[in-house]
């Protein structure tokens, strides 16, 4: 019976280590950015592919005072900022600086006027979030400097493609961190003094 025990946990540990270089692997992408190539831009087109996502659905925000704003996509720069006492989903995981996963974001309580601004040359104009992932950005300090999002688009739930699950929401967290607290230039994102 000891023995069983000892092979059960040797396999658990190999299969949690393949999991973690996996994991470690894409993050590492990330890492791999030059700092003068370490844009909102480059970041979130890195993430876009780590989650088979388009760049148009992934967001990230800078909380710049008591308002997260956008600084990418470029088109939601000027769209407005979401006020952090606000329901909204970036404002919440601001201030809880919790992760959050909604694979039925259209019965979610949001701010939908984000969803009208058209992104790119797409021509997702009908296209509306249906599955969302949401991560706090932390300074190395532990405060929250920015939200970043992820997303699934399309006209209805089940042309979104695959539900997210807790495993890439934690690959999210991961990648919050990351960004949160690498030196690279150019970014954005600093921590709100205060």
């Amino acid at each position: 019976m000891r023995q069983e025990s000892s092979d059960t946990l040797v396999t658990l540990s190999l299969a949690l280590s393949s999991v973690m270089l996996g994991e470690m692997w894409e993050i590492e992408q990330l890492a791999g950015l030059e700092a003068s190539e370490s844009t909102p831009e480059s970041i979130c087109a890195s993430v876009a592919k780590m989650f088979q996502a388009r760049e148009t659905e992934v967001a990230l925000l800078e909380l710049s005072g008591n308002l997260p704003t956008f600084l990418y996509p470029a088109e939601l720069k000027t769209a407005g900022a979401i006020p952090l006492s606000s329901s909204a989903v970036a404002a919440r995981t601001a201030q809880t600086k919790q992760a959050e996963l909604f694979n039925g974001f259209t019965q979610v309580k949001h701010f939908s006027v984000f969803e009208l601004v058209k992104l790119g040359n797409t021509g997702l104009d009908e296209q509306v979030i249906q599955k969302l992932m949401s991560a706090p950005v932390l300074a190395t300090n532990g405060a929250v400097v920015g939200v970043i999002q992820v997303s699934r688009k399309a006209p209805r739930p089940a042309a979104a493609g695959p539900d997210f699950t807790s495993d890439d929401l934690r690959k999210l967290e991961s990648v919050a961190r990351f960004v949160g607290k690498s030196p690279a230039k150019g970014r954005g994102i600093a921590p709100v003094s205060g």
